[in-house]
């Protein structure tokens, strides 16, 4: 190991129940208590982000655990303000665990006279004083791109990978995993290569932003048990639609595996209304208290996996050798039985 100094782990207001998980998980890696550092994240009255960090934190190796989910401007505020406390207070590196990066959506310039918002985020960490930056299924790849520092990008694939061969054992020969859209593709052929399984497209077609006019399934479904798989469900209206378009294609039944659980508006109505048997998503966002009591929503737990990616991080071995679903399995133990 390149040094005896112990990992230490700090958390905002946007994700506490995760952050608690991965200080637990590290803490059975430890064999010693690993704990969050005390410190208060507060507003003013104006809403003005105070931060004030009660340890001393000097030549520490630091872990700020917060993802920018809603609300993204406080929680990304936050982030920002807390790597300047750290950096202020001396801290040796400062390494921001992001499970949900907010304005990855806006990666490009999809038209004239709009902004690339997932660079001036990857700006304002950078300039802010984080070292390195841990995140979860990037919603566009290249976005590590505009960082000049290191980012792990972690996968859910892997995870997805043993709970469906734990949820359908004996029946994966039965299996198509689903595209959303075109550009989903590659996603959903690494999970389908992971299981074994076929693989399908639902093409959409777009008459305005944000409106779909016709969805059509590139593939055979007939019979099939359908998995549609993406990194991001907002409002839900796509997923739904896809759900519907592949009943009527003659599925078996459709189920969701979705990496970040945003589900704002009325996503979360439209899905325990909708066709799907179930919808899985992670904890990289909190789950409100309506996610939880949805009767077709399940949540697979990520604590496990930033645990040991911030270990290695710590210690300097590989953090890809976490791709590997025989890495994942014993890591997961308890949850998923592969025999």
């Amino acid at each position: 190991m390149p040094s005896m100094i112990e990992p230490k782990l700090i958390a905002g207001n946007s994700n506490r129940p995760l952050a608690n998980a991965i200080a637990r998980r590290m803490s059975m890696h430890r064999g010693m208590n690993v704990g969050l550092v005390e410190a208060r994240v507060e507003r003013f009255n104006d809403q003005e982000i105070f931060v004030e960090v009660f340890e001393n934190v000097r030549g520490e190796d630091m872990y700020i655990i917060q993802s920018t989910s809603n609300p993204a401007n406080d929680n990304l505020m936050e982030l920002l303000i807390m790597t300047d406390a750290l950096r202020r207070s001396s801290a040796s590196r400062i390494t921001a665990v992001i499970p949900y990066f907010g304005y990855a959506r806006q990666d490009r310039r999809a038209k004239a006279r709009t902004p690339i918002s997932a660079k001036l985020v990857a700006n304002l960490i950078t300039e802010a004083g984080v070292d390195r930056v841990l995140t979860l299924d990037l919603h566009a790849a290249q976005i590590q791109g505009f960082f000049d520092i290191p980012v792990d990008n972690l996968y859910a694939a892997p995870v997805f990978a043993l709970d469906v061969e734990h949820h359908f054992k004996g029946k994966l020969d039965q299996v198509t995993v689903v595209s959303p859209d075109v550009g989903g593709v590659a996603r959903a052929r690494e999970l389908a290569q992971r299981i074994g399984c076929g693989l399908a497209i639902v093409d959409k077609r777009r008459v305005n932003p944000g409106e779909v006019a016709e969805m059509t399934v590139i593939g055979d479904v007939a019979g099939q048990i359908c998995i549609i798989v993406d990194d991001i469900c907002d409002t839900a209206g796509t997923l739904c639609k896809a759900a519907e378009v592949l009943m009527e294609g003659g599925a078996k039944e459709v189920h969701s595996y979705i990496s970040h659980g945003v589900l704002s508006g009325p996503a979360v109505e439209r899905i325990t209304n909708s066709v799907m048997k179930s919808l899985v998503i992670t904890d990289s966002i909190e789950p409100s208290e309506t996610v939880k009591k949805a009767k077709n929503i399940r949540i697979v737990p990520t604590a496990p996996m930033f645990a040991q990616a911030i270990m290695n991080i710590w210690s300097g071995t590989s953090v890809s050798s976490l791709f590997d679903a025989d890495t994942l399995g014993p890591i997961y133990e308890g949850m998923y039985s592969r025999g």
